[in-house]
């Protein structure tokens, strides 16, 4: 048998002590908060500061439109979340918030090009409201209060963000931020920030981010941060959750 000489057991033991405070740096400043019920729906009366307490709210955007924007970490898991949401006619994995030149996986990898992973998301208003997409975005999707991160992913390209569409988009977002901010339902502030889509377009992203956690359930990490997501979905928010995903073709 060989035994460690008094080197390798300072060695081993700084190793240990780096692993811990590694993992305890990750749990600490990157585990994100997960809620053990689902948000409200946005209250009518929800008004952000600055904004008019009479300006008109629709629970929709505009119906010609019918598309929303988000992102809110590696867009795996947030396609799928809204492949299983009743009313969602499309949900495409992409990326928006850059340049058409640099929207690609490899560029946007990197955290320099602008982009942040993103889904855009196909709906029928009839069927479920822009209002509703919402609270499914700050409920199950993500976590809001990650800054330029979405554990365990770090970098601007994991940022919460809402690309609104039209002027109701950004008053109802900027209403619902407010009400979840009022309820203190998160710990740490919210951090999301609100863009027009306008200023950049969404652009789709390569066939192998498409449908991802529906083709690989098995996959490490869809299994480990992906999954639960749709479990708290079904719980939290049955009536909106569909069992059978609606896949990109």
């Amino acid at each position: 048998m060989k035994f460690l000489s008094k080197f390798d057991v300072i060695a081993l033991g700084s190793a240990l002590l780096v692993g811990a405070g590694m993992a305890y740096h990750l749990s600490s400043r990157m585990a994100p908060q997960v809620l053990t019920a689902a948000l409200p729906e946005l209250s009518q009366d929800a008004t952000p500061a600055g904004a008019a307490a009479d300006m008109p709210l629709s629970s929709n955007s505009n119906a010609a439109a019918n598309t929303a924007v988000f992102a809110g970490g590696c867009f795996w898991g947030v396609q799928s979340v809204f492949q299983h949401t009743k009313g969602v006619l499309n949900a495409v994995s992409g990326y928006a918030g850059g340049l058409a030149t640099h929207a690609n996986y490899r560029d946007v990898s990197l955290g320099s090009s602008g982009h942040a992973e993103a889904v855009e998301v196909s709906f029928d208003p009839s069927i479920v409201s822009y209002a509703q997409l919402l609270q499914i975005f700050f409920s199950v999707a993500h976590d809001p209060t990650q800054l330029n991160a979405q554990y365990p992913d770090e970098g601007p390209q994991y940022r919460s963000i809402v690309f609104y569409v039209d002027a109701n988009q950004q008053q109802l977002a900027r209403r619902y931020i407010a009400q979840i901010e009022a309820s203190r339902a998160f710990v740490k502030p919210i951090v999301t920030e609100l863009r027009p889509l306008a200023d950049n377009v969404f652009h789709p992203a390569e066939p192998l981010h498409q449908n991802f956690a529906a083709l690989y359930p098995g996959n490490a990490y869809i299994a480990q941060f992906d999954a639960p997501r749709l479990e708290r979905f079904k719980t939290f928010l049955p009536a909106l959750h569909r069992g059978v995903p609606v896949l990109v073709p």
